[in-house]
């Protein structure tokens, strides 16, 4: 099965398989999507949907969150990795976009990647999911399986952003990363499937015999 035909294969089974896509992380704004999505760097979506309506009650919006102490944010996301550092750019996001964009949250690339803590990641997930920009965020889930699934080297994630983009139409992108990583939680975790198991490796891949071995990103 050659990579175009195995992309069509992965399509078809996740639209199957996910007819809807909501986004796991709660919000209610591009604002609180975009902090969310800032605060689940390593930690799960899971955790961050724990912290956040204590914290999105104090700051709903870039004006109300500026306005917050470093050590208050701090206070309501202590649960999460790095928080010290993602409280300080919370309030810093806040501020900046107070002071640059009337507090409205940007919808370009290149603002958001210069606020602190956002990364290209994060600010296609928010172009993607809050402004319906067609985007393609590669997170670890992705990374991984679009190794195991033989359609990207996976030599880092830029790559595979690129791979993936080239592979499936751009009106089919927002939705699919969505797919894909449901689908990677759901049947094809890091420690669940080898590349062997579970039934999109094995309808991709039938006679394969050895484990695949991920690259990190």
């Amino acid at each position: 099965m050659r990579k175009k035909e195995r992309a069509q294969v992965v399509l078809e089974r996740l639209n199957d398989q996910y007819p809807e896509t909501p986004v796991p992380l709660d919000h209610s704004d591009s604002f609180t999507l975009l902090i969310a999505v800032l605060l689940s760097a390593q930690c799960t979506d899971k955790k961050v949907n724990e912290v956040t309506p204590a914290l999105f009650a104090a700051g709903p919006e870039p004006a109300a969150m500026a306005q917050l102490e470093e050590q208050e944010i701090l206070e309501h996301i202590r649960q999460l990795g790095l928080a010290k550092t993602k409280a300080k750019n919370v309030r810093r996001l806040a501020q900046l976009l107070l002071e640059r964009h009337d507090g409205e949250v940007p919808q370009s690339f290149e603002a958001l990647e210069a606020l602190p803590g956002v990364g290209h990641k994060t600010a296609s997930v928010v172009m993607s999911q809050a402004f319906g920009v067609p985007a393609f965020p590669v997170d670890t889930h992705i990374h991984r399986l679009a190794q195991r699934w033989g359609l990207s080297n996976g030599d880092n994630v830029q790559r595979t952003e690129r791979d993936l983009k080239d592979l499936f139409p751009r009106e089919a992108w927002n939705r699919l990363h969505l797919q894909i990583i449901f689908y990677g939680r759901e049947f094809c975790t890091a420690r669940g499937c080898d590349g062997r198991i579970c039934p999109m490796c094995r309808e991709l891949y039938p006679n394969r015999r050895k484990p695949v071995i991920t690259r990190k990103a």
